[in-house]
């Protein structure tokens, strides 16, 4: 459904280590924008090299909102992003300035952009006690057999949700099991309303895949050796890497939680971080492949020689002007 009015945006989305945020924060330059991110691990706090949070000299004095503010102790919905999300926008609109969404939560950015309204699903389809059982599950026998009886019932939210991802799949079976309804239909629901924003989307991949990869294994290297062991470390020493949390599962953390215990060697924890960051971009992919409206731009097709920002932020100017 397209929109008739003028909460317009611009969202730069794409799999991980694909160049987002350079492209965002010069889009923003050009564009008199402000960055959101959209990235359901790089707003907890502490959590910095793991999530590849841009630094300070990344922001290149590009207001970013959405980063680093959540506690990784506490969880932190889908529901809640879209509320501070939309807010945020309106307030970047309503200073005269261009809202830019940059990252690769594709689950946020789609409900954000729809105006999905989570209020009746979460306060009606709520049952402690249910809930409780499915957590006595989990902690019983692991995650196997409730994201399988997920899949059962509501395979759609199933392929959206990534099996580690505890908290959204103990909740999505909750549902079911409250209101005989899946969490797909609750969405539906939601969707039949007009979207909150008109949005020029904007795709990073790469015709060469081999080349997105050798990108996430760098990006990997650099990690370590900006100290991502360290900081995995003191947040475990901490206590903000509780078991069970979403902060604990995310990737580069889970793994060099493994290597702390003592379960694996550090080069061991970096190669499965590589491995589960492929993975993790092809996800990615998969999700933002099935929307239409965007508008794919591929780095490796610049000719040699070229600024590959300029040469893509020429492309986004033109797109975002031309498409409505």
């Amino acid at each position: 459904m397209k929109n008739t009015f003028s909460k317009r945006i611009l969202c730069i989305v794409g799999p991980t280590a694909s160049g987002k945020t350079a492209l965002a924060v010069a889009a923003a330059k050009a564009l008199n924008g402000e960055v959101i991110s959209c990235d359901s691990m790089q707003i907890y706090r502490h959590l910095s090299i793991g999530t590849a949070k841009p630094t300070l000299r990344e922001q290149d004095g590009v207001p970013h909102h959405l980063i680093d503010f959540a506690d990784p102790r506490e969880p932190f919905s889908c529901a809640d992003y879209v509320t501070m999300a939309t807010d945020c926008a309106n307030d970047i609109l309503l200073r005269g300035k261009l809202p830019i969404f940059c990252g690769g939560t594709g689950l946020y950015l789609d409900n954000t952009v729809l105006g999905t309204a989570f209020s009746s699903a979460d306060n009606s389809t709520s049952d402690g006690a249910v809930l409780a059982e499915l957590q006595k599950e989990f902690e019983r026998d692991g995650i196997d057999g409730i994201y399988t009886r997920l899949a059962s019932v509501d395979p759609q939210a199933a392929e959206s949700i990534h099996k580690n991802n505890t908290k959204r799949v103990l909740r999505a079976l909750e549902i079911y099991l409250v209101t005989g309804k899946t969490k797909t239909e609750w969405d539906a629901r939601s969707h039949d309303r007009p979207m909150a924003f008109d949005a020029c989307y904007i795709g990073l991949d790469f015709k060469d895949r081999s080349i997105l990869h050798e990108r996430i294994n760098l990006r990997v290297t650099r990690m370590l050796e900006e100290g991502l062991l360290d900081e995995v470390s003191a947040l475990y020493r901490d206590g903000f890497l509780p078991k069970g949390s979403t902060a604990a599962q995310a990737i580069g953390y889970k793994e060099f939680l493994g290597c702390i215990h003592g379960e694996m060697s550090v080069s061991e924890a970096a190669d499965r971080v590589r491995a589960a960051t492929r993975q993790y971009a092809k996800r990615q992919l998969t999700w933002f492949r099935r929307n239409r409206d965007i508008h794919w731009l591929y780095p490796d097709t610049v000719p040699f020689g070229e600024n590959v920002t300029d040469v893509l932020l020429k492309q986004v100017i033109e797109l975002f002007q031309n498409t409505r």
